[in-house]
């Protein structure tokens, strides 16, 4: 099998499947409880934290964990909103957040809030300057993701977060950097975002591990759940110490490679570009700027038909976001995409494993598969 699609999931690392599978078969005691194999685990949590933070560059008692990006998008969009209180009603996010965000974002609209949908340039991109126009008074929220999960735009988050900052004070701002961790270099304490989301699936950690940032700025933060009080208070409930031992574990070995590993992606990924941009009948949506996401449209052939001849060749792509079937994709609608190419693209995301070898063997398959369908 090859593997080119990354970004819906990751295979977990060698490290994050030992140290799961020590956290299940050894230290399985309740990080809460108070003789010494219980305590034992809570130093063993306590200790993930930090490579988490070390990894995102962060304090580590401003790290909270949650099972995945999509509960630290909606504790940090909900959380924001009750912790705003009635200073306005304004939210800012974008066309092109993943359905996390928008979803929760749609709700707030349906309570009566008012929301400002940034609109991405032809490349996916969203404008400073949009931004700028778009922030009022009575702003309270703005929610912008720092790689688009479909076409890899990257946004300049640390001049936006600094810009909402600069002209709304009390406004939170919070992006989504599921894409973004251990893809692209930042560090939380200098990015200025009040509240950062990952994910341990992405980066090569198992499912059900995730993290929200809550900057220093944000005191008395609303908690996401009530209980026993783990998580600082925050996030009450046992916490999924073999996941959370395993996304540190990950989170560790992808830190010490990171640099090595965005330089090869972005090897291989223009190295596949300028293969593909011979072949006429491809075309290439959007920026790709991060190192491991390009969005590939063969126009006349229907996406999942791509898909299928891909997959009987034993490559694995996907239509778009893992998170949204059976639509089209809202973020290629946003960028005016002509219909017949969304309808005809799909995604391959890479990761440090990927081969020269692989991107090549799928473009064999599109220039000898693909392309003689979509000419009939």
């Amino acid at each position: 099998m090859i593997y080119l699609d990354n970004s819906a999931t990751t295979r977990p690392c060698p490290e994050a499947v030992e140290a799961m599978n020590l956290a299940m078969t050894e230290d399985w005691g309740n990080p809460s409880a108070l003789y010494d194999f219980g305590i034992g685990a809570a130093d063993k949590l306590r200790i993930a934290r930090s490579k988490i933070a070390l990894a995102l560059g962060a304090e580590p008692n401003r790290i909270f964990f949650t099972s995945g990006g999509t509960e630290a998008d909606n504790w940090a969009i909900f959380g924001s909103i009750r912790r705003m209180g009635k200073r306005g009603k304004h939210i800012i996010t974008t066309e092109i957040e993943h359905p996390a965000v928008l979803n929760c974002v749609k709700k707030l609209q349906e309570d009566g809030f008012d929301v400002t949908y940034l609109q991405p340039d032809e490349n996916g991109r969203i404008p400073l300057e949009a931004l700028k126009v778009a922030l009022r008074k009575d702003t309270i929220f703005v929610s912008i993701m720092m790689v688009n999960n479909e076409t890899g735009a990257v946004m300049p988050i640390e001049k936006m977060a600094k810009l909402t900052h600069r002209l709304c004070p009390d406004a939170i701002f919070h992006t989504d950097a599921v894409q973004g961790f251990l893809k692209i270099p930042f560090q939380a304490k200098a990015l200025g975002a009040d509240l950062i989301s990952v994910s341990s699936h992405k980066i090569h950690g198992p499912k059900g591990a995730g993290a929200l940032y809550i900057s220093p700025r944000l005191k008395n933060f609303p908690a996401l759940l009530l209980g026993g009080g783990q998580e600082g208070g925050f996030r009450s409930g046992t916490e999924a110490t073999p996941a959370i031992l395993a996304f540190a574990a990950a989170c560790e070995a992808g830190k010490q490679t990171l640099a090595q590993d965005i330089a090869r992606e972005k090897e291989l990924l223009t190295g596949l570009v300028s293969q593909l941009e011979k072949l006429s009948g491809v075309q290439i949506n959007g920026a790709h700027d991060a190192p491991h996401i390009l969005s590939i449209a063969i126009p006349g052939l229907p996406t999942q038909n791509s898909i299928n001849i891909l997959q009987d060749a034993g490559i694995c792509v996907s239509a778009g976001s893992a998170c949204a079937k059976g639509h089209r994709s809202h973020v290629l609608v946003a960028m005016h995409v002509a219909p017949e190419t969304i309808d005809g693209t799909f995604r391959v995301s890479i990761c440090k494993n990927t081969t020269v070898e692989e991107l090549d063997r799928l473009v064999y398959v599109i220039e000898n598969e693909l392309l003689p369908r979509a000419k009939r």
